[in-house]
């Protein structure tokens, strides 16, 4: 088994998630553990500046500064060579996405909350930890509200 063994079932959640809030479409509205929930827009951003941006943004959110000391710490965010992932670099404290026509998958708000939460999480090892799943389920209900929070607890609990 490896040290990130839980990386996949993380990513296989995330892919659900992710599938669940793209179908919900115009009306912003999921079915979940019988529930009709009404969620917001997964934003999708234009380039990597704005990425940049809302990355700051999130780190100065009052909620996210409150539950997260890292919050503190910036973060840089640059262009990823590539389209297969984003990621982030710990010891640079910078988040790398890629900007060409094929990455522009990772230019939505869910895949940039991912990176972030590597950043906010202070145990960082594992990488997809139950540490990590903690402080992206918490910063993603800081962010996008309880709904979508709800939404990662549910599905995450159903992947184990």
């Amino acid at each position: 088994m490896s040290r990130d063994s839980a990386r996949s079932r993380v990513y296989d959640a995330e892919r659900m998630v992710h599938r669940m809030l793209d179908r919900a479409g115009g009306t912003h509205t999921v079915q979940i553990a019988g529930a009709q929930l009404t969620v917001p827009a997964d934003a999708r951003f234009g380039s990597v500046d704005d990425v940049a941006a809302y990355v700051g943004r999130v780190l100065e959110l009052g909620p996210v500064r409150e539950r997260f000391p890292r919050a503190r710490l910036p973060v840089a965010v640059r262009v990823r060579r590539g389209q297969r992932a984003a990621h982030y670099e710990r010891g640079a404290a910078t988040i790398a996405v890629p900007e060409d026509t094929e990455g522009r998958w990772a230019l939505r708000e869910l895949v940039v909350l991912h990176e972030i939460a590597h950043h906010l999480d202070d145990v960082g090892d594992p990488a997809h930890g139950p540490s990590f799943v903690t402080t992206l389920i918490d910063l993603v209900e800081s962010v996008m509200g309880p709904e979508v929070g709800l939404i990662y607890r549910v599905v995450f609990d159903g992947v184990g």
